[in-house]
């Protein structure tokens, strides 16, 4: 009974597109930061502020590293994703990867971290001069994070960042602060 069900589902993701490097239409509507030096870029983040989810839910100190890897088959940019934190006292690590679909667009990313399963990465504003802070948004106005290379934000800068994030129908009233 289970090998069946199984077949079922996965002959739905394929004719589905559920394994595909497609950006979604709320992803589309929001302005990509596209001129991303990558190297710049990769390395440390601290999630300085973010909407809660349910992956994210109790966890503190949370960090994303980013690491370039070969590219795939198809010749895309492709980045090793390990997000750490804390949770319950216990150190938590996920390890995903990223991929650039469209090299026109560095600023619009896919990641995964459960085998064929992509959701949207959106650099949607980016200190593009120093890489000290970025926004990135999902493929909903449930997934946003505030990143930064140090735990502390300019209280300027949080503020320029929350509004534009309410612009594109963020609850920025509901972030969480997982520094603190």
């Amino acid at each position: 009974m289970k090998k069946p069900l199984l077949l079922l589902i996965v002959t739905i993701l394929l004719f589905t597109g559920g394994y595909a490097l497609d950006l979604n239409d709320f992803s589309y509507s929001m302005d990509a930061i596209n001129q991303v030096e990558l190297e710049k870029y990769l390395g440390t983040w601290y999630e300085y502020a973010r909407l809660d989810v349910s992956f994210e839910r109790g966890m503190f100190n949370t960090q994303a590293n980013y690491t370039l890897l070969d590219p795939d088959c198809k010749g895309r940019t492709k980045i090793r994703v390990i997000n750490s934190g804390v949770k319950n006292s216990k150190p938590k690590k996920a390890k995903g990867r990223a991929i650039i679909p469209n090299a026109e667009e560095p600023g619009r990313l896919m990641v995964s971290f459960f085998g064929p399963f992509y959701g949207d990465y959106n650099i949607i504003a980016l200190d593009t001069e120093n890489y000290q802070w970025a926004m990135v948004a999902g493929g909903s106005t449930k997934y946003l994070w505030i990143l930064t290379r140090e735990k502390e934000l300019d209280p300027k800068v949080l503020e320029t960042l929350k509004l534009k994030a309410q612009q594109y129908g963020f609850d920025t009233d509901a972030l969480i602060y997982p520094q603190k």
